[in-house]
């Protein structure tokens, strides 16, 4: 399974988390599973490799940080989403929006870039083009004011404070 795949079936998970009442570690305990991606690899190519190894630390990293920051990362979600309320943000955009946050945030060895990029891919693949583009500027917002400039993937100095009138 690559990186690419762990990261839509972590997506998914993380979407389906949302709606189900248990924990990330009980949700894990099944989903994580031979059969569950057996059945699911019918209707779903991303399926056909169960994860082994790495990718299977990185999907277990994913779902269980993003259960642990749901409200860190909606309330990111929430002040960069201007003029729209949290509820009316599709379950699948949330799901992908949190996963490209946390990996900004929390996965050191995944540049904000990537993490935006990735996100906007599977956003093509689930939504219409205008929640394409809003969960794009969504996250190149919430990385231009999060993150310094240098964890953003920006090598340029910050730019002076203006200078104040006296």
């Amino acid at each position: 399974m690559t990186r690419t795949n762990a990261r839509e079936v972590s997506m998914h998970m993380i979407f389906q988390l949302n709606i189900c009442g248990e924990t990330a570690e009980e949700f894990l305990t099944h989903a994580l599973s031979r059969d569950v991606f057996k059945a699911f690899s019918e209707e779903t190519p991303i399926y056909e490799d169960f994860p082994e190894g790495n990718q299977r630390a990185y999907i277990t990293e994913l779902v269980q940080g993003i259960y642990e920051h749901f409200p860190e990362l909606d309330g990111y979600i929430s002040k960069y989403a201007v003029g729209w309320n949290i509820s009316r943000i599709s379950g699948v955009a949330l799901a992908i929006i949190r996963v490209a946050m946390y990996e900004a945030l929390y996965m050191q060895d995944i540049p904000p870039a990537v993490a935006i990029n990735e996100a906007v891919e599977i956003a093509k693949r689930y939504e219409p083009d205008e929640t394409v583009s809003f969960v794009n500027g969504l996250l190149g917002a919430f990385v231009r004011g999060e993150l310094s400039a240098e964890r953003a993937g920006d090598s340029r100095p910050p730019s002076p404070p203006p200078e104040e009138e006296e």
